[in-house]
């Protein structure tokens, strides 16, 4: 599974302006602070974020970022996908190419994966991660994606 640094960062950024953002954007600045992640990095990723449309900046004294659309409106499928990020299980990248210029025996497998975790992901909104976030302080979260037939639980 090809998830990288980008996409989870992404998501923990997203997820961080969400919940601090209150009556004023949020700086990079305070996102870097708070979750660890290079300003550098940060405003890489968020030109592509804004590229997409799931933030919007503000400049001058007091700027930042917002979230540009209801929170409910933004899955992590989409986050991830607006930073170029690719979620693929297969080692071709869903070229086919990946045994000797042929499709490996499993390829089906990992493909079918993919489906799954895209649809899982697609699922989840950002506004699911801030009411968990809210909840997380309960012990165990259980929540159940939109699409999702199976309840999903995280340990907190």
């Amino acid at each position: 599974m090809r998830l990288t640094t980008k996409g989870r960062f992404a998501v923990t950024a997203m997820l961080d302006i969400a919940l601090y953002e209150a009556d004023k954007p949020i700086t990079l600045a305070g996102i870097s602070e708070r979750q660890s992640i290079s300003l550098s990095y940060l405003e890489q990723l968020f030109s592509r974020l804004r590229k997409q449309g799931l933030v919007s900046s503000v400049r001058g004294p007091g700027g930042g970022y917002r979230i540009a659309k209801a929170h409910s409106e933004i899955s992590v499928s989409d986050i991830i996908t607006a930073v170029d990020e690719q979620i693929d299980a297969t080692q071709c990248g869903g070229n086919e190419d990946c045994h000797d210029e042929g499709r490996c025996m499993t390829h089906e497998l990992w493909a079918s994966l993919n489906g799954k975790i895209l649809d899982y992901l697609s699922g989840v909104s950002l506004a699911d991660m801030v009411d968990m976030q809210k909840k997380k302080g309960a012990g165990t979260v259980h929540f159940s994606p939109r699409k999702c037939g199976s309840d999903a639980t995280l340990a907190a």
